[in-house]
């Protein structure tokens, strides 16, 4: 990943594609913020959305199947390694992002200002003061795509994931500021980020979102 979206690249090289899927909707009824919590599964409507990723993916030529270790990721890889006959990997550097507000009820952001002990926690947004750096985030994403990318080389490699690591590896890739407001990530549940090459340069990145006819019937605040 070393080149912008459209840069040119040899026709001699491999072409390598590298899908971030971010996992389905998680049964999370107390809109906890689970973060890395265990025992946060998918619910019956996540599996739902993972099995549309799948069918998605059945054609193309994956050869790779990686997943974060947490269970809504390794459930969301599990349908997608099935169609392809291939073990889901685990990789801990597409974990979701470390954050101090992880297992309270203040999914989506809410609550956060109704609880003034957690203030001190926001007082720097560039970091940010409550978790990961966006910078050490993007840089760990970044080296487990360069992975995949060269372990699947000529071929296609899913990656399931978060939507902070996804959306700040996105960022970064686009050249935009990786400071942003959550609201607007442009990362729905079992979406997909894909990131195509020419050997090691980078010729386009796009995205989907294979689960959209169900998206209107998850609930606020039940995946992250």
């Amino acid at each position: 990943m070393t080149t912008p979206p459209g840069a040119a690249a040899g026709p001699e090289q491999p072409r390598t594609v590298v899908h971030l899927l971010r996992h389905g909707e998680v049964e999370n009824p107390d809109q906890i913020l689970y973060g890395r919590l265990a025992g946060y599964h998918l619910s019956h409507l996540g599996h739902r959305m993972a099995e549309l990723a799948a069918d998605y993916l059945a054609d193309r030529d994956v050869v790779r199947v990686v997943s974060s270790p947490l269970e809504r990721a390794r459930e969301t890889a599990s349908p997608v390694a099935a169609r392809h006959g291939l073990p889901v990997e685990i990789d801990d550097r597409v974990l979701e992002a470390e954050n101090l507000f992880e297992g309270l009820p203040v999914a989506g952001g809410r609550g956060l200002l109704r609880q003034p002990r957690l203030w001190p926690r926001m007082v720097n947004p560039f970091r940010p003061s409550w978790g990961e750096p966006y910078g050490q985030l993007v840089t760990r994403v970044r080296d487990a795509v360069v992975d995949a990318r060269t372990a699947a080389a000529g071929h296609e490699a899913v990656i399931v994931s978060h939507q902070a690591p996804i959306w700040m590896l996105r960022l970064a890739t686009e050249g935009r500021a990786l400071m942003h407001n959550p609201a607007r990530r442009e990362c729905s549940l079992a979406s997909l980020t894909t990131f195509t090459f020419a050997g090691d340069e980078l010729l386009s990145l796009a995205y989907c979102e294979p689960a959209a006819a169900l998206l209107p019937q998850a609930r606020k605040g039940a995946g992250a």
